[in-house]
């Protein structure tokens, strides 16, 4: 991706795009046609994470571009999206087709609750 061009041709449909939404997320998620990665450090992944992401921390994406599956959507998330923004637009300009989270972890992990919580799991072992 070119950078320049790409914000030279960014407009309210291209903002739409970079960005996606819980409830699409969790479908995408139960039909595995996407890749969720948690760019947090490894400390806070360590310390809490969702059993459905990978973490690849922002600084070692450079170097870790081959455990990203190109074939899938990427969402990249951070518990609000600072750094998942920063994800998300050095793997498009890798060739990716990313998007971030816009309610980020604490959104999802809010989200995941109760039932929610039961029926998303649910489906996910369903489909192993």
């Amino acid at each position: 991706m070119d950078l320049e061009k790409y914000l030279s041709n960014f407009d309210y449909e291209a903002r739409k795009k970079m960005k996606i939404q819980i409830p699409e997320l969790l479908e995408l998620l139960k039909k595995d046609k996407v890749q969720f990665v948690d760019v947090r450090f490894k400390e806070e992944f360590e310390l809490w994470h969702f059993s459905f992401s990978k973490n690849i921390p922002l600084n070692e994406m450079p170097d870790r571009l081959a455990e990203i599956n190109k074939d899938k959507l990427v969402v990249t998330a951070c518990p609000h999206y600072d750094r998942a923004i920063m994800g998300r637009i050095f793997l498009m300009q890798n060739g990716f087709n990313a998007r971030y989270l816009v309610e980020g972890l604490l959104g999802l992990a809010d989200y995941l609750r109760g039932d929610i919580a039961k029926n998303f799991y649910n489906s996910i072992k369903k489909s192993e």
